[in-house]
């Protein structure tokens, strides 16, 4: 089988201006709670190899 590896050209000023951020960003959030639990994120992933899988956590 014949088979491509697909890249892409990303200027360097973007590659180290947005992780971090992106990262301040993600903090941010959690510090304000706006975060949704392993344990639910966890259970939603498991549910989607059945027939019924759970809502998306928010």
């Amino acid at each position: 089988m014949e088979t491509k590896v697909p890249s892409a050209h990303i200027p360097l000023p973007l590659t180290r201006e947005k992780p971090p951020r992106l990262t301040l960003e993600a903090l941010a959030d959690v510090a304000e709670g706006n975060a949704v639990d392993h344990r639910s994120v966890q259970a939603w992933a498991d549910s989607l190899d059945g027939d019924r899988p759970v809502l998306l956590p928010r």
